[in-house]
């Protein structure tokens, strides 16, 4: 089995996940993140009542950064266990 590099498979997640919400923060600023929620929660039959508050632009970098930087720690961990359990014995 070869190995993972730790660092590529976070910066890979971190990316992930802080895109997903850099994308999300987009749509609130332009007034698409409660068509978004409404829609979303119709398409699986939920009846919750969400409000969208109005863009914060220093909540969106906040979000934006710990999300990236929690899916790279995420990332690397896994990178980390999947190398630990697949260690080549030698």
């Amino acid at each position: 089995m070869s190995q993972v590099d730790c660092n590529k498979a976070g910066l890979a997640v971190g990316l992930l996940l802080g895109g997903w919400h850099l994308i999300w923060s987009i749509l609130v600023a332009v007034g698409w993140g409660q068509p978004l929620i409404d829609f979303v929660l119709w398409m699986h039959m939920i009846h919750l009542q969400y409000i969208v508050g109005p863009f914060e632009p220093a909540a969106a970098v906040i979000l934006v950064l710990l999300t990236t930087l929690t899916g790279f720690a995420i990332g690397w961990l896994l990178a980390f266990v999947w190398n630990t359990l697949h260690r080549t014995a030698g």
